[in-house]
């Protein structure tokens, strides 16, 4: 297949994607099903025929409201979908026609999810994170790195190193600290990208909610409890991305240089 073919079939399998991860971004936070009812119109609640449900195209067409009642659509729908139809599209000109594309694809497609959903409700559902493990391990034995092994470890270590965290600041602090949808998205990140890079997403996640989101809270009155605000998850999705795309030199860059290793 021509690589221009490719990545115009990447790119709409992408936001086909993304128009479903809409769904799941909307329902699975409130416990709802991503199967019934239909995609609706949150203002009339006229189900959304298929031509209406074009990825980006229907929303500027209809630019950006009901074709029934007018009601405006939330630009989140057009965003998410270009956002994922561009991450297949990465994938597919970095690994080609692969596994690894797909391998590549799908985490940062539940990593967005993952991102969005905590960003707007602070929850993490588990059909995104314990879902996504379930697939970080179905992949590694052929799509790797990493292989079936370091994905093992990778969730493992990544799983129980979230939970003494947890444990020891609940003991310091007295209140609760990280929850449990932050503890599976991390074996799921663990699952994808192996010990290294679940390390890495840890510390990258951590300055990330320390350089954006602390200075957020502050400006909207929010920095105590500073737990209950700041959605965790969504700097690890960040850290997760950026050490998926660099993380070996990342790595090498602090070995070599912090360390002197």
């Amino acid at each position: 297949m021509p690589d221009q073919a490719l990545w115009i079939l990447a790119t709409a399998a992408g936001a086909v994607v993304g128009s479903f991860l809409n769904v799941c971004i909307v329902r699975w936070p409130a416990g709802e099903s991503v199967v019934r009812p239909r995609s609706r119109c949150p203002g009339c609640a006229q189900p959304i025929v298929l031509y209406d449900n074009i990825p980006v195209l229907s929303w500027l067409l209809l630019r950006g409201a009901c074709r029934h009642c007018r009601a405006p659509i939330s630009v989140q729908y057009p965003v998410v979908e270009l956002a994922t139809g561009l991450i297949w599209l990465a994938a597919s000109i970095r690994f080609g026609f692969s596994l690894q594309a797909l391998h590549s694809a799908l985490f940062l497609t539940i990593v967005l999810g993952i991102a969005l959903t905590d960003a707007r409700e602070m929850v993490i559902p588990d059909q995104l994170s314990l879902g996504g493990l379930v697939l970080g391990l179905l992949l590694a034995p052929a799509a790797g790195p990493p292989t079936i092994v370091r994905a093992l470890i990778g969730a493992v270590v990544s799983y129980a190193l979230l939970w003494v965290i947890k444990v020891v600041a609940e003991k310091a602090f007295r209140k609760p600290a990280l929850g449990v949808g932050d503890i599976h998205m991390m074996a799921m990140v663990g699952a994808f990208l192996g010990p290294g890079g679940a390390l890495l997403t840890i510390l990258l996640g951590a300055v990330l909610g320390l350089v954006i989101g602390l200075p957020v809270l502050w400006v909207r009155g929010r920095l105590q409890p500073m737990a209950s605000y700041l959605p965790l998850g969504t700097f690890l999705a960040l850290g997760a991305a950026i050490a998926h795309g660099w993380g070996e030199p990342i790595l090498r860059w602090y070995l070599s240089t912090v360390l002197g290793l």
